[in-house]
């Protein structure tokens, strides 16, 4: 399969991409992406064009996005309900985004409409790549901190130094760090679905719906 990742960065996106291929059990194909100008959350501006991009001009079969949280809301099991969806949940937001697009894209002959998968890494994807190693490293802890701002919970911040050994790492360092981590994960993604079951969840739902 050929899928396009988008993420906070190029070095998220190879360890999203080993997370994917995890999850399908195959190797999945890398159609890049549009050339981006900017990074993180506000790039769901340009998710519309990416849209586009990908089914008229690529040959790309899914795309795939991961975000982080930051201090946004953790997406919930109820705003999977019918009329549900979080107003401030970035994994909702995108989720509409997504679907309204795809409902506008015109037929193209020989292609199907492209599969779509999404995550929401709480608070962050270096919180993914702490899990097993860190034990207080996981959605419910950071929900509790959102709700009563507990002292002395990891943040943003602490993730960064506690996987790469600063909060500033180069690209390369990163890269290494996040895909030594990323190949950790999937030798078994239990663990990663039980301490992240709304934002990781969700997002292996997807990639398996794929399969069927």
């Amino acid at each position: 399969m050929k899928i396009a990742v988008l993420g906070e960065s190029p070095e998220d996106e190879a360890a999203i991409k080993i997370l994917v291929d995890g999850v399908l059990g195959y190797e999945t194909q890398l159609v890049d992406l549009p050339p981006l100008r900017t990074r993180g959350w506000t790039v769901i501006n340009l998710l519309p064009a990416i849209i586009k991009k990908l089914h008229y001009q690529t040959d790309a079969e899914a795309l795939v996005v991961v975000w982080d949280s930051d201090d946004s809301p953790v997406h919930q099991s109820s705003h999977d309900e019918a009329s549900g969806e979080g107003a401030r949940c970035r994994l909702c937001q995108t989720r509409s985004v997504i679907n309204l697009e795809k409902s506008r894209l015109r037929a193209v002959p020989g292609r199907s409409v492209i599969k779509t998968a999404v995550g929401l890494a709480v608070p962050a994807i270096e919180a993914w790549y702490r899990c097993g190693l860190d034990p207080h490293v996981s959605e419910a802890t950071w929900i509790r901190k959102l709700q009563y701002g507990e002292a002395g919970i990891y943040t943003r911040k602490s993730l960064k130094n506690d996987v790469y050994g600063n909060d500033r790492p180069s690209s390369p360092i990163k890269t290494l760090y996040a895909n030594q981590s990323a190949s950790r994960l999937v030798r078994d993604l239990t663990l990663l679905e039980q301490l992240f079951p709304n934002g990781f969840g969700p997002f292996a739902r997807d990639l398996r719906s794929w399969l069927s």
